[in-house]
């Protein structure tokens, strides 16, 4: 999961709203990179900084966009038997109060088509196994 989350080049073919993206720079460690998000004629341009912790931690800094600030982590725990536990925590805040007042009213289920989008992407890719969403329901995967 963590080198699904890292390889934000790829992040276009998969999420939702993310209409292109320009890594800047990539390395094992940090990775800085710029991103056109799109929803219902909207677009916002926004620029991160990746800090790449193997294997358990990646966390996001904002750098510059429509936002306030724009914090973001992820962990990976190990699982007995395979696969891992991922905790996300996303903290952000617009600086437009329309885009506040937008992001407000569609935030949960923003978020839940996010993360519904790294679970059918790491499906994709890892296979078999099973996966328990972030609003506790268990879903098989085959593959």
């Amino acid at each position: 999961m963590f080198a699904l989350v890292t390889d934000i080049a790829r992040y276009p073919e998969f999420l939702p709203w993310v209409v292109a993206l320009r890594v800047r720079a990539d390395s094992d460690r940090e990775a800085v990179a710029d991103m056109i998000v799109g929803f219902k004629g909207l677009r916002e341009s926004f620029s991160c900084r990746v800090h790449k912790r193997a294997p358990d931690k990646v966390i996001v800094d904002y750098i510059d966009g429509p936002m306030r600030h724009l914090n973001n982590e992820w962990h990976f725990t190990p699982l007995d038997g395979g696969g891992c536990k991922v905790d996300f925590m996303v903290d952000f805040s617009f600086r437009s109060r329309v885009f506040e007042a937008l992001a407000g009213q569609m935030f949960d289920k923003a978020l839940r088509k996010m993360i519904a989008a790294f679970e059918t992407r790491a499906d994709a890719l890892y296979g078999a196994g099973s996966v328990t969403s972030s609003d506790g329901r268990s879903a098989s995967l085959s593959g």
